[in-house]
C-alpha cells in the first residue's frame, strides 16, 4: 500500500481504505477503482492525499472494529472542526455536548481491546484530529480505571477543547515543540475559553492544569505533588502524549505503539504507571499476529499475548521456527522485542495463515 497524493491520483487505482463523508455514509469502499468523476469528487474534500492498494496488492484484512474505528473518526473530525471554529471565533457550539456522549457510548466502556489506528494529519486537520484521539483515549482510559460517567464526560470535553488555542497560532504542526508556540497555545486556549459561554469551571481548571504539565515538561521541572496526583489531568497528559507520538504526520514517521508505550512506562516520573496501564489494557500493542524485529536481528510473530507483561509474549522466530516465552530470563538473555513490523498505512503486518497454523 503506498500513499499517493490527491494531485497524482489516476484513473484505475485501488483505494487501500474507505472514504466517508461528514454523516459517516461510506462514499467509497476499499479496493474501489478511481474514476475521473471520483478523483474530483475526492480532490472537493481538501485531503491531501490517499493510500492506494498496488496493482498486485491482495486487499489487507480489516476486523469490524477497525472499519468502524475509521468510520466515527472521519465523521467526528467534521463535527469537532465545525464546532472548535465556532468556539474559537466567540461563538455557541452547535454539537459538542453530542459528540462527547457518542465518544463515551463508543470508547468509554469497552469490554475488549481495539486496534487504535491512527490516520495521515497534515498542518490543516492536525488540531481537529489530534484532540479527536486524545479525547477517545481520555476516554478509554477512564473506562478502563471505572470512573464515573460524569468524571469520564468532564475528562472528554476537556479533551476536545484543550488544544483550541493552536488554531489561532500562526505556525505549522513541525514547529509544535517550540517552546515559544506552545506558550502562544495555552495563552490562547485559556483566552478562548475564559470567554466560552455556559463552559464548567471544572472544564477551564483541568485545561489549564494539562498546560501546566505541558510548561513542566519543556522546563525540567519538577512536577508538583498536588497536580502529581491529579487523575483527571494526568489522563489527559498521557493521552496528549501517546497521541502526539504516534501520529501519522506529513513531516516525519511515526512513533510506532511500542516504542511510544515504552516511553510513556519508562518515564514514570512523569507518565503515571496506573494510567499508562489502563491504557495497556485497552489496546493492542503486541498481539497474536503481530511481526516483530528482535534485538538479535532477527524477526518473529508474536502467537500469543502477555497479559502481565505487554513486552514478553511469546514468540515464534522465523529463522528457526521455534517457539520462544520472552517472560523466561533464560530467553531474554538471547532476544527481546525492539519494535514492530509496519506497513505504509501504519498498520501491523500479519500473517494469518502461519498464525493460525501455530496456534
Amino acid at each position: 500500500m503506498i500513499f499517493v497524493k490527491t494531485d497524482d491520483l489516476k484513473t484505475g487505482m485501488r483505494l487501500g481504505k474507505p472514504i466517508y463523508n461528514k454523516n459517516g455514509v461510506l462514499l467509497y469502499d476499499r479496493d474501489t477503482r478511481l474514476t475521473r468523476q471520483a478523483i474530483h469528487g475526492i480532490k472537493n474534500f481538501g485531503l491531501m492525499g490517499l493510500y492506494i492498494l498496488e496493482p498486485a496488492e491482495p486487499l489487507p484484512p480489516m476486523t469490524e472494529d477497525d472499519i468502524n474505528f475509521e468510520r466515527f473518526q472521519t465523521m467526528a473530525v467534521f463535527s469537532i472542526r465545525e464546532d472548535l471554529d465556532l468556539i474559537a471565533t466567540g461563538k455557541k457550539d452547535k454539537g459538542l455536548d453530542w459528540l462527547c456522549s457518542l465518544v463515551i457510548r463508543n470508547y468509554g466502556d469497552l469490554n475488549r481491546k481495539i486496534n487504535f489506528v491512527q490516520s495521515l494529519r497534515s498542518s490543516e486537520d492536525y488540531v481537529y484530529k489530534h484532540v479527536l484521539n486524545v479525547a477517545i483515549l481520555s476516554a478509554i482510559i477512564g473506562g478502563q480505571m471505572g470512573l464515573p460517567l460524569g468524571r469520564v464526560n468532564l475528562l472528554v470535553k476537556s479533551a476536545i477543547l484543550h488544544d483550541i488555542g493552536a488554531l489561532k497560532v500562526q505556525g505549522t504542526r513541525e514547529e509544535e515543540e517550540d517552546a515559544q508556540i506552545k506558550e502562544a497555545i495555552k495563552k490562547n486556549t485559556q483566552e478562548i475559553l475564559q470567554q466560552y459561554q455556559d463552559l464548567d469551571e471544572d472544564i477551564l481548571q483541568l485545561t489549564g492544569q494539562v498546560q501546566e504539565l505541558y510548561t513542566r515538561e519543556d522546563s525540567g521541572e519538577e512536577i508538583p505533588e498536588g497536580l502529581r496526583t491529579n487523575v483527571n489531568a494526568n489522563i489527559l497528559y498521557v493521552a496528549d502524549a501517546y497521541d502526539r507520538m504516534t501520529a501519522m504526520k506529513s513531516y516525519e514517521e511515526p512513533t510506532s505503539e511500542v516504542k511510544a508505550i515504552r516511553r510513556l512506562l519508562e518515564e514514570e516520573n512523569r507518565y503515571d504507571r496506573k494510567i499508562v496501564n489502563a491504557l495497556i489494557k485497552a489496546i493492542n500493542i503486541l498481539y497474536p499476529g503481530v511481526c516483530v524485529e528482535l534485538t538479535n536481528r532477527e524477526k518473529g510473530l508474536v502467537i500469543l499475548e502477555n497479559e502481565d507483561n505487554v513486552f514478553e509474549p511469546l514468540v515464534l522466530n522465523f529463522r528457526d521456527n521455534q517457539l520462544y516465552d520472552l517472560s523466561l530470563p533464560s530467553v531474554q538473555e538471547k532476544m527481546q522485542i525492539v519494535d514492530v513490523m509496519k506497513t505504509m498505512d501504519n498498520r501491523i503486518k500479519m500473517d494469518p495463515a502461519l498464525l493460525k497454523e501455530y496456534q
